[in-house]
């Protein structure tokens, strides 16, 4: 199992009265790119930000490459781990948000080498030469010193996807990064998933675009009322579905 980059074990969250995750179960290896369907309120988004503890968990665990993410144990319980070891923790895990949330006051160049510097200490002229060599790319090598304000909505997200990447993550999660963009510049974005997922970096992607997840994804895995209720291959999923709500659901988006 040294394969497996990261592992969710009967993983529950709850916002008050609500539990929108009920014991969900998942492991994701190596190379693998895993995308995520499912109807909104699904638990899917809820999921993945649990993987980098944005969202706190109320049971379970979650390990990314053999480490607890969030927590540590003392006397067989978990107990919530400093701030610091978590932002450690982050440094291996790369988000892409549904909003492309770039710093507006800086750069193409200077959203990528932000963290880079800062927190890996990577030397200023070290940290453009690997941004720009991102940006590329991602077709933007031209846009280095343009302002996030200047670029298109899928340009944005390619940005966001490079300063994802300039850490050098060993998990990428995407949380449906299309959804806020036209459907013109969707591709675009799309196009550069796709050639991750070829270069075999291990993804797992929250989507509706079920093109891409036919094309890229190595399994597909459907939520509904916050668990797994079926998953499989892109063959299975779209040629062969077994769950009823499975196919009620492709039935409505295909």
């Amino acid at each position: 199992m040294t394969d497996v980059v990261m592992e969710a074990v009967d993983v529950h969250k709850r916002f008050g009265r609500l539990e929108v995750l009920q014991g969900v179960s998942l492991a994701v290896t190596k190379g693998e790119t895993l995308c995520i369907i499912g109807a909104s309120g699904s638990g899917k988004t809820t999921f993945i930000r649990c993987i980098n503890h944005l969202e706190k968990i109320d049971g379970g665990r979650i390990t990314v490459n053999g480490h607890l993410i969030g927590y540590r144990e003392e006397d067989g319980k978990l107990r919530e781990d400093s701030e610091k070891s978590i932002a450690r923790q982050r440094t291996q895990i790369g988000m892409v948000f549904q909003r492309f949330n770039l710093f507006p006051h800086k750069t193409a160049m200077e959203n990528v080498t932000e963290a880079p510097v800062h927190v890996l200490g990577v030397p200023t002229d070290q940290a453009r030469e690997q941004a720009l060599a991102l940006l590329r790319r991602v077709g933007l090598a031209d846009k280095c010193d343009t302002y996030p304000g200047k670029l298109s909505g899928g340009q944005q997200q390619r940005v966001a996807i490079a300063r994802a990447l300039a850490m050098r993550p060993a998990l990428m999660l995407f949380d449906e990064p299309t959804s806020a963009l036209d459907p013109e510049v969707t591709g675009e974005v799309l196009s550069v998933m796709e050639e991750l997922a070829r270069e075999g970096m291990t993804m797992i992607v929250v989507t509706h675009e079920m093109g891409f997840a036919k094309v890229a994804a190595d399994r597909v895995v459907m939520m509904d009322g916050g668990v797994i209720i079926e998953e499989g291959t892109p063959e299975h999923f779209f040629e062969a579905p077994e769950h009823e709500r499975t196919k009620q659901f492709l039935s409505k988006i295909l």
